[in-house]
C-alpha cells in the first residue's frame, strides 16, 4: 500500500488524496477536474488559506501589499519560482492589504516577507525581496525532507 498525501486544490480549495510517489505527475482535482499544479503562485484569502495551509505539500508563502516598491520589484522571481518548485511545494501570495486579519496573526511587520510553512507549522521566515538565487538557496536549505 501506497503513502496518500493531501494536496489542495489552488481553484476550488479542496482537498484530494494522491500516492505521495504519483505527486510529480501533478494530477487533477476530483472535484472541479482542473490542474492541481499550475506553475503560478495561487493568491490565497482568509476564508481559503487555512484550507492550503493544513496540507502534506510544503507552502511558500509571499506577504505583500500592491503600493510595495520592493514587493513588485520581487513579483517576477516569485512567479519563476512557482514553476521550478511545483510539485515539491506550493507558493501562494497574500494581499495584505486587503487580508489584513492574515497579516495580523502571522505578526508581518514589513513587506515583502516569505513564510515556509509545513503541515501546518511554520518552518521558516525571511523579510525583503530576494534574488533568484538566494530564494532558491534559502527554500533548499528550509524545505522539510
Amino acid at each position: 500500500m501506497s503513502d496518500q498525501i493531501y494536496v489542495t486544490c489552488p481553484h476550488c480549495h479542496r482537498k484530494n488524496r494522491m500516492p505521495a510517489q504519483r505527486l510529480s505527475e501533478k494530477g487533477t482535482c476530483g472535484a472541479c477536474k482542473q490542474a492541481l499544479f499550475s506553475g503560478h503562485p495561487v493568491p490565497l484569502s482568509q476564508s481559503s488559506f487555512d484550507q492550503h495551509l493544513g496540507g502534506d505539500v510544503p507552502l511558500l508563502v509571499d506577504f505583500w501589499a500592491p503600493w510595495c516598491g520592493p514587493c513588485r520589484a520581487f513579483a517576477p522571481t516569485f512567479d519563476a519560482a512557482a514553476a521550478s518548485f511545483e510539485p515539491r511545494l506550493r507558493l501562494v501570495k497574500v494581499n495584505t492589504e486587503v487580508e489584513q486579519a492574515l497579516a495580523q496573526r502571522f505578526g508581518i511587520r514589513s513587506i515583502p516577507t516569505l513564510m515556509l510553512f509545513h503541515k501546518g507549522r511554520e518552518v521558516a521566515r525571511v523579510s525583503g525581496a530576494l534574488p533568484p538565487a538566494q530564494l532558491q538557496q534559502w527554500v533548499q536549505q528550509h524545505l522539510p525532507r
